[in-house]
């Protein structure tokens, strides 16, 4: 799979040894322009200087994904300087918390994962679609295999009622998109072995990064041009190799 000059918004780049570290360099070292955007500067910078070190193309910029005016910025500054197209949108920003059993959880543990997960996925759909628009690209989104039908929400209702509301965003943006020539689907992986989930003490199994970048730029590629509106679930492998939560 080649990305030749295509441009890809990847929001939540994370730190080092993190999922967006991984998907920016697949789509780098397939000849992409990737714009990386994260609320904390100095890992969006050093993420964007890794890539530039060797010799790919990439941008960083910083903004809180839940302020609809920094997201909006953001999308002017990448059609300024893109052509006023993004062939691919890839929301990975968000975050895990547990939220304990419902009737003792906090509301402002609900409220933050909604917010991290569900409203930044939101306002980076809503501000990038036009440009995603005119290239005729793709949408993806990052689940949880929480938020499926048999998927484990006791304990993290939080969580998983955020990520089954960016799974019906997707739906959404699917079926409205369509006829523009826009994709949209989703990945619902489970615990991903990330930095901070084996540092965490998580103890697996894990969903290697590798499979998620393969994964991701599946559906980001011309191969599935015929795939939209779906639900991609990841699991950890079973060669021993995967031995968390994304």
């Amino acid at each position: 799979m080649r990305f030749d000059n295509r441009v890809v918004v990847l929001t939540g780049v994370g730190r080092e040894g993190q999922v967006g570290e991984a998907v920016a360099r697949g789509f780098a070292e397939r000849g992409a322009m990737v714009v990386l955007v994260d609320r904390q500067p100095t890992e969006v910078s050093q993420r964007a200087a890794a890539l530039k070190a060797a010799g790919f193309r990439a941008w960083g910029f910083t903004a809180d994904l839940t302020d609809p005016q920094q997201v909006e910025e953001v999308a002017r500054r990448t059609a300024a300087a893109h052509g006023g197209q993004v062939d691919y949108l890839v929301n990975a920003a968000g975050g895990f918390a547990g939220s304990g059993r419902v009737a003792e959880s906090d509301i402002a543990v609900f409220q933050r994962q909604l917010a991290v997960n569900l409203t930044t996925a939101y306002l980076a759909t809503r501000a990038f679609l036009p440009l995603v628009r005119a290239a005729k690209g793709a949408v993806l989104y990052f689940a949880s295999e929480a938020a499926l039908p048999d998927g484990r929400a006791a304990g993290i209702s939080a969580y998983a009622a955020a990520k089954a509301g960016v799974l019906a965003l997707m739906r959404a943006v699917a079926q409205e998109e369509r006829e523009a020539g826009v994709r949209a689907n989703a990945l619902a992986p489970g615990a991903i072995r990330t930095a901070a989930n084996v540092q965490g003490g998580d103890a697996g199994p894990f969903v290697e990064r590798e499979d998620v970048v393969q994964a991701v730029l599946y559906l980001c590629s011309p191969k599935a041009r015929a795939v939209t509106g779906q639900v991609l679930r990841l699991e950890a492998r079973m060669d021993g190799r995967s031995e968390g939560r994304r």
